[in-house]
Protein backbone atom coordinates (compact mmCIF):
# COMPACT_ATOMS: atom_id res chain seq x y z
CA UNK A 1 0.00 0.00 0.00
CA UNK A 2 2.96 2.10 0.94
CA UNK A 3 4.48 1.35 -2.31
CA UNK A 4 1.41 2.04 -4.13
CA UNK A 5 0.79 5.78 -2.78
CA UNK A 6 4.90 6.67 -3.28
CA UNK A 7 4.53 5.63 -6.73
CA UNK A 8 0.97 7.44 -7.65
CA UNK A 9 2.91 10.41 -6.32
CA UNK A 10 5.84 10.03 -8.34
CA UNK A 11 3.57 9.72 -11.36
CA UNK A 12 1.49 12.77 -10.08
CA UNK A 13 4.68 14.95 -10.04
CA UNK A 14 5.90 13.64 -13.27
CA UNK A 15 2.27 14.76 -15.03
CA UNK A 16 3.57 18.56 -14.85
CA UNK A 17 6.67 18.06 -16.42
CA UNK A 18 7.83 18.39 -20.13
CA UNK A 19 10.61 20.86 -16.27
CA UNK A 20 8.05 16.97 -15.10
CA UNK A 21 10.13 20.83 -10.00
CA UNK A 22 10.19 23.68 -8.88
CA UNK A 23 7.74 19.23 -10.06
CA UNK A 24 4.32 19.52 -10.34
CA UNK A 25 1.18 17.87 -11.19
CA UNK A 26 -0.99 18.50 -13.58
CA UNK A 27 -4.05 20.19 -12.24
CA UNK A 28 -7.40 18.01 -12.26
CA UNK A 29 -10.78 19.24 -11.98
CA UNK A 30 -11.56 16.04 -9.11
CA UNK A 31 -12.12 16.64 -5.77
CA UNK A 32 -9.30 14.75 -5.00
CA UNK A 33 -7.19 17.30 -6.33
CA UNK A 34 -4.83 18.88 -4.47
CA UNK A 35 -4.20 22.85 -5.37
CA UNK A 36 -0.46 23.65 -5.36
CA UNK A 37 -1.19 25.78 -2.61
CA UNK A 38 -3.26 26.05 -0.23
CA UNK A 39 -5.34 29.07 0.89
CA UNK A 40 -2.68 30.02 3.57
CA UNK A 41 0.56 29.31 1.95
CA UNK A 42 -1.05 31.88 -1.74
CA UNK A 43 -1.35 34.49 1.25
CA UNK A 44 2.11 34.37 2.37
CA UNK A 45 3.27 33.63 -1.46
CA UNK A 46 1.46 36.66 -2.54
CA UNK A 47 2.54 39.07 0.49
CA UNK A 48 6.17 37.85 0.50
CA UNK A 49 8.73 40.55 -0.85
CA UNK A 50 10.91 36.93 -2.03
CA UNK A 51 8.02 36.21 -4.94
CA UNK A 52 8.97 39.88 -6.66
CA UNK A 53 12.68 39.19 -6.22
CA UNK A 54 12.06 35.74 -7.84
CA UNK A 55 9.84 37.00 -10.53
CA UNK A 56 12.77 39.66 -11.70
CA UNK A 57 15.65 37.25 -11.28
CA UNK A 58 13.84 34.56 -13.19
CA UNK A 59 13.68 36.42 -16.80
CA UNK A 60 17.03 38.36 -16.21
CA UNK A 61 18.61 35.01 -15.45
CA UNK A 62 17.01 33.74 -18.94
CA UNK A 63 18.38 36.94 -21.19
CA UNK A 64 21.41 36.19 -19.63
CA UNK A 65 21.61 32.90 -20.63
CA UNK A 66 20.88 33.70 -24.50
CA UNK A 67 23.30 35.43 -24.60
CA UNK A 68 25.50 33.39 -23.42
CA UNK A 69 24.66 30.46 -25.04
CA UNK A 70 25.34 32.41 -28.52
CA UNK A 71 28.30 33.10 -27.54
CA UNK A 72 29.37 29.51 -26.05
CA UNK A 73 28.14 28.63 -29.73
CA UNK A 74 30.14 31.24 -31.52
CA UNK A 75 33.30 29.69 -29.63
CA UNK A 76 32.12 26.12 -30.60
CA UNK A 77 31.87 26.55 -34.35
CA UNK A 78 34.49 29.61 -35.22
CA UNK A 79 37.32 29.14 -32.15
CA UNK A 80 36.73 32.78 -31.12
CA UNK A 81 35.59 34.33 -28.25
CA UNK A 82 36.46 32.09 -25.72
CA UNK A 83 37.05 34.71 -22.88
CA UNK A 84 33.71 36.21 -23.63
CA UNK A 85 31.70 33.13 -23.70
CA UNK A 86 33.61 32.22 -20.39
CA UNK A 87 32.70 34.88 -18.47
CA UNK A 88 28.86 34.90 -19.74
CA UNK A 89 28.86 31.80 -18.50
CA UNK A 90 30.83 32.75 -15.37
CA UNK A 91 27.83 35.70 -15.36
CA UNK A 92 24.72 33.33 -15.36
CA UNK A 93 26.05 31.11 -12.72
CA UNK A 94 26.59 33.65 -10.10
CA UNK A 95 22.86 34.84 -11.31
CA UNK A 96 21.71 30.75 -10.69
CA UNK A 97 23.37 30.60 -7.59
CA UNK A 98 21.41 34.05 -6.49
CA UNK A 99 18.09 32.71 -7.31
CA UNK A 100 18.82 29.24 -5.85
CA UNK A 101 19.57 31.15 -2.72
CA UNK A 102 16.47 33.51 -2.72
CA UNK A 103 14.23 30.94 -3.96
CA UNK A 104 15.21 28.77 -1.05
CA UNK A 105 14.25 31.71 1.83
CA UNK A 106 10.73 32.01 -0.47
CA UNK A 107 9.97 28.12 -0.39
CA UNK A 108 10.73 28.78 3.76
CA UNK A 109 8.27 32.05 3.88
CA UNK A 110 5.36 30.09 2.00
CA UNK A 111 5.90 26.31 2.36
CA UNK A 112 7.85 26.49 5.74
CA UNK A 113 10.27 24.36 4.35
CA UNK A 114 14.46 25.84 2.96
CA UNK A 115 14.00 23.01 0.22
CA UNK A 116 12.28 20.09 -1.28
CA UNK A 117 8.30 21.33 -0.15
CA UNK A 118 6.32 18.91 -1.67
CA UNK A 119 5.14 21.10 -4.17
CA UNK A 120 7.86 21.79 -5.42
CA UNK A 121 10.04 18.61 -5.14
CA UNK A 122 10.84 17.39 -8.29
CA UNK A 123 12.05 20.95 -9.68
CA UNK A 124 14.05 21.30 -6.40
CA UNK A 125 15.86 17.88 -7.26
CA UNK A 126 16.51 18.97 -11.01
CA UNK A 127 17.76 21.94 -9.40
CA UNK A 128 20.18 20.24 -7.70
CA UNK A 129 21.14 18.75 -11.20
CA UNK A 130 21.59 21.93 -13.06
CA UNK A 131 23.30 24.05 -9.71
CA UNK A 132 25.71 20.86 -9.63
CA UNK A 133 26.77 21.01 -13.43
CA UNK A 134 27.64 24.94 -13.23
CA UNK A 135 29.46 24.56 -10.18
CA UNK A 136 31.32 21.80 -12.16
CA UNK A 137 32.07 24.13 -14.94
CA UNK A 138 33.59 26.82 -12.91
CA UNK A 139 35.60 24.00 -11.64
CA UNK A 140 37.11 22.57 -14.37
CA UNK A 141 37.76 26.55 -15.44
CA UNK A 142 39.62 27.87 -12.16
CA UNK A 143 41.27 24.73 -12.22
CA UNK A 144 42.62 24.64 -15.54
CA UNK A 145 40.97 21.47 -16.56
CA UNK A 146 40.41 20.53 -20.19
CA UNK A 147 40.66 23.01 -23.28
CA UNK A 148 38.06 25.51 -24.34
CA UNK A 149 36.26 23.02 -25.95
CA UNK A 150 35.60 20.72 -23.46
CA UNK A 151 34.68 23.50 -20.95
CA UNK A 152 32.19 24.90 -23.49
CA UNK A 153 30.63 21.11 -23.75
CA UNK A 154 30.00 20.93 -19.98
CA UNK A 155 28.66 24.71 -20.53
CA UNK A 156 26.17 22.86 -22.75
CA UNK A 157 25.68 20.21 -20.43
CA UNK A 158 24.56 22.67 -17.76
CA UNK A 159 22.48 24.98 -20.43
CA UNK A 160 20.52 21.82 -21.34
CA UNK A 161 19.59 21.01 -17.88
CA UNK A 162 18.96 24.39 -17.46
CA UNK A 163 16.29 24.43 -20.02
CA UNK A 164 14.56 21.58 -18.81
CA UNK A 165 14.47 22.69 -14.94
CA UNK A 166 13.24 26.29 -16.47
CA UNK A 167 10.23 24.26 -18.57
CA UNK A 168 9.15 22.26 -15.25
CA UNK A 169 8.42 25.98 -13.49
CA UNK A 170 6.76 27.13 -16.12
CA UNK A 171 4.33 24.55 -16.18
CA UNK A 172 4.07 24.61 -12.23
CA UNK A 173 3.10 27.95 -12.87
CA UNK A 174 0.18 27.41 -15.38
CA UNK A 175 -0.75 24.20 -13.06
CA UNK A 176 -1.29 26.95 -10.59
CA UNK A 177 -3.11 29.67 -12.96
CA UNK A 178 -5.31 26.82 -13.38
CA UNK A 179 -5.87 25.85 -10.37
CA UNK A 180 -6.63 29.27 -9.01
CA UNK A 181 -9.05 29.44 -12.21
CA UNK A 182 -10.83 26.66 -11.04
CA UNK A 183 -10.99 27.53 -7.67
CA UNK A 184 -12.39 31.26 -8.52
CA UNK A 185 -15.14 29.13 -10.66
CA UNK A 186 -16.05 27.07 -7.69
CA UNK A 187 -16.65 30.21 -5.69
CA UNK A 188 -18.66 32.48 -8.43
CA UNK A 189 -21.05 29.20 -8.41
CA UNK A 190 -21.17 28.71 -4.87
CA UNK A 191 -21.86 32.57 -4.19
CA UNK A 192 -24.70 31.88 -7.20
CA UNK A 193 -25.90 29.07 -5.36
CA UNK A 194 -26.26 30.91 -2.09
CA UNK A 195 -28.08 33.97 -4.15
CA UNK A 196 -30.37 32.21 -5.83
CA UNK A 197 -30.93 29.68 -2.36
CA UNK A 198 -29.99 26.46 -4.97
CA UNK A 199 -28.51 23.89 -2.34
CA UNK A 200 -24.80 22.01 -3.16
CA UNK A 201 -25.26 19.12 -5.87
CA UNK A 202 -28.85 20.11 -6.57
CA UNK A 203 -29.34 19.92 -10.99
Amino acid sequence: MQTSRRSAGLFDALDCSPWGATAGRKARAGADHRPLYTPEERVRRDHSGWTLVQGILAPVQFAVFLVSLGLVLRFLLTGEGLAAATWSVVAKTCLLYAIMVTGSIWEKEVFGRWLFAPAFFWEDVFSMVVLALHTAYLWVVLAGIGDGRAQMMLALAAYAAYVFNAAQFLMKLRAARRDEALQAARRDEARWRDGHGVAPGAA
